[in-house]
């Protein structure tokens, strides 16, 4: 299948490493040029330098998507050397789990109020688009009650809502909204890297919940993620697409 994205212009935040650099880099294979940011200045060049490669511009910035500004000048700035932006993907989390006030105002900051700020820098890019489409990378915390139950669950919940909220808003301008809820995500450096080294009872608990019986691989997530985000499939807005190998119970209507 076709997913109609060459020559479309793509922003990534987190887009150096995990599931964000596999979303860049399945936008690049596809013939999106794109721009990524990410904290680390060295890993956002070494990104950027190695999915060039696939024959698409990539460009990348080092941003602290909880600087709101730093965040909207980033957006501008991609928008300007891109000559316009049709996809935004709000892919960054605090990852901030345990129940603390300093974790709350986090979360906050960077799993909600990242991706609200991204859109509005975005919207003027969006609107001139025609096919303009936003997609939030939320969890399947967002809906289930599980270990993560305080910012970081409650966050990825109202993540959900944010984005089926300016699906509606948005449909008239032909801008689309979709979220993508990944399961249990294992990679080298990511989260289960680190909780499989440091707290192995979690992660056989977690490892065990799943009847695959392994965790999703980032390529996974992002195919799902680009997939939604292309123009192949004009008609989908307002949907929160789950990718967890079945590890939610809850039906979803």
């Amino acid at each position: 299948m076709d997913l109609g994205l060459r020559g479309r212009r793509a922003l990534v935040t987190g887009g150096s490493k995990g599931i964000g650099r596999r979303i860049a880099e399945t936008f690049a294979v596809e013939g999106a040029d794109v721009a990524i940011c990410a904290r680390d200045a060295a890993e956002v060049k070494a990104t950027t330098e190695a999915l060039s490669a696939h024959g698409t511009r990539v460009i990348g910035e080092s941003v602290d998507v909880a600087d709101g500004d730093a965040l909207a000048a980033w957006v501008t700035d991609s928008a300007e050397q891109l000559g316009g932006v049709d996809i935004v993907v709000a892919n960054v989390s605090a990852l901030a789990i345990p129940i603390t006030p300093e974790n709350w105002k986090l979360s906050y900051e960077v799993d909600l109020m990242h991706a609200v700020r991204m859109v509005d820098a975005a919207m003027p890019y969006l609107e001139r688009s025609d096919a303009g489409s936003i997609v939030t990378v939320s969890s399947v915390s967002g809906r289930e009650i599980d270990f993560t139950a305080g910012p970081y669950g409650t966050f990825k919940a109202a993540l959900i809502h944010y984005t089926q909220g300016i699906a509606y808003q948005l449909a008239g301008k032909g801008i689309r909204a979709n979220t993508v809820s990944p399961g249990n995500t294992f990679f080298e450096g990511g989260v289960w890297d680190n909780i499989e080294h440091n707290n192995p009872e979690l992660f056989a608990e977690a490892l065990g919940l799943n009847p695959t019986g392994r965790m999703a691989t980032p390529e996974e997530i992002a195919r799902a993620v680009v997939f939604v985000a292309s123009p192949a499939v004009p008609f989908m807005s307002g949907t929160n697409v789950v990718v967890d190998g079945a590890l939610s119970r809850g039906v979803q209507f």
